[in-house]
């Protein structure tokens, strides 16, 4: 049976939105809220929190996460070799990433795509962590899925500190929606399921309005239904627009 590695990259060092992970969101700190939905996730072995190995970002070792969650500390500018590490340490045969500002992660929908991904027998990078060739999901529920034998590739390439900061770039370019080099990686999604089929939907958190937004929607579901998924967002959403 292949190891999988849910790996989500978190860091105190956002230059836009400075200690947003720690922001809290219905009472607990935003990364806290991402990895209590990440952790209902049924086809993963290891659950990982990947952070830089600096005084600024020891506040990560105050949270008091899920026992079965594991805390690994790499280099600050180099998260390539920050998730390669990580995954190694794991013996992890497939690796999933998951950026540590998407606050509505779809355990079901992250479950989908690891099970769509064992359908091949050759590593390749599936994501559906947004609307990649047109499938229609809101930004920021899903995730992205690859083999570490790609990962490995990449470790040992000389690559520029774009491409080791942003590793999805290595594989796909989310702006141009196109693949980086399907010679040496191929790019595969699934289709959102209708009932929230909704591309215009982004539930990142870059800036302080991004944060707002997430922020009233965790204060109007959460307390009602901790596990409140992308339908009830949706919900919220719209019936707020017509306000």
């Amino acid at each position: 049976m292949k190891v999988v590695t849910l790996i989500v990259q978190a860091r105190m060092g956002s230059k836009r939105l400075p200690k947003k992970s720690i922001l809290p969101l219905a009472g607990k700190p935003l990364i806290f809220r991402i990895m209590e939905r990440i952790m209902r996730c049924k086809e993963v072995n290891n659950f990982v929190l990947a952070i830089p190995d600096t005084k600024e970002n020891s506040v990560f070792d105050k949270i008091k996460f899920n026992r079965k969650l594991k805390i690994f500390k790499g280099s600050e500018n180099n998260l390539l070799e920050r998730y390669y590490l990580a995954a190694k340490k794991f013996k992890s045969d497939i690796v999933v990433r998951i950026p540590g500002d998407n606050c509505i992660p779809e355990p079901n929908e992250i479950d989908k795509i690891i099970r769509y991904y064992k359908t091949f027998k050759k590593d390749f990078f599936a994501s559906n962590l947004s609307n990649i060739m047109k499938n229609g999901y809101p930004d920021g529920i899903g995730a992205e899925v690859f083999g570490f034998s790609l990962l490995h590739d990449l470790y040992r390439k000389k690559l520029s500190p774009n491409l080791k900061e942003h590793i999805h770039l290595n594989f796909f370019d989310y702006k141009k929606n196109i693949a980086k080099n399907e010679n040496w990686c191929k790019v595969r999604t699934i289709k959102c399921p209708s009932s929230f089929k909704r591309p215009d939907i982004c539930l990142d958190v870059n800036v302080q309005k991004e944060y707002k937004f997430i922020k009233n929607i965790y204060n109007k579901l959460y307390l009602s239904n901790s596990k409140f998924n992308i339908k009830d967002v949706i919900r919220l959403i719209d019936y707020e627009k017509k306000k």
